[in-house]
């Protein structure tokens, strides 16, 4: 298995086989190996600015506190240790990633922006029905709104994970990954592979 952890920096394009191939730019500088138990090995990324002495205790073989942390489970080798770098060329060109991140959050929005619903009509005197959700449920049978029934409410801030994405090329401490990746600029994402 292979995971690092990275900053999103912003989107660009690059040009591959003579197509333009759009690119999600991942920073990866600083990412270290903060913890190590048998297969599960705990990366960091970035310092922490006022630890608790708690953690400072926790990562006193690494001699800092990571600002993010994430663990991760597999087979990753013998040779990774605490402190180790974890750097973009750990990766290859070409390979196939898995990439977790959290959407942008959107606050708190209506039916027709977080549903798709289409809406009330536009003529016949409705002047307040364009964007209402309209009926909720039947009045006597079941008498009440079923569980899960779709309602404005708070949309976004949600972890995701985008499965199967291309690494089209690796620059320095950066991985350009195809496509678009979870989350707004300066966002903590993690990519592994099984």
């Amino acid at each position: 298995m292979k995971a690092i952890l990275g900053i999103k920096k912003g989107m660009t394009r690059v040009f591959k086989d003579d197509k333009m191939v759009p690119v999600t730019i991942i920073d990866t500088s600083s990412c270290k190996v903060a913890k190590r138990n048998g297969n599960q090995v705990e990366l960091g990324l970035l310092e922490k600015r006022k630890p608790t002495k708690a953690e400072v205790g926790q990562y006193k073989d690494l001699k800092y506190v990571p600002q993010y942390r994430k663990v991760f489970t597999g087979e990753f080798g013998e040779e990774v240790s605490i402190g180790d770098e974890i750097k973009a060329e750990f990766f290859d060109e070409g390979e196939r990633v898995n990439i977790t991140g959290i959407t942008k959050g959107k606050g708190f929005q209506g039916v027709v922006k977080r549903w798709g619903f289409k809406g009330g009509q536009r003529t016949h005197g409705q002047s307040d029905r364009q964007r209402a959700p309209g009926s909720i449920g039947a009045g006597t049978d079941p008498g009440r709104v079923w569980k899960g029934q779709k309602m404005g409410g708070r949309m976004g801030g949600d972890v995701r994970t985008f499965k199967d994405r291309e690494i089209v090329a690796i620059n320095d401490q950066y991985l350009l990954i195809s496509g678009a990746i979870p989350g707004s600029n300066g966002d903590l994402i993690s990519i592994f592979t099984k």
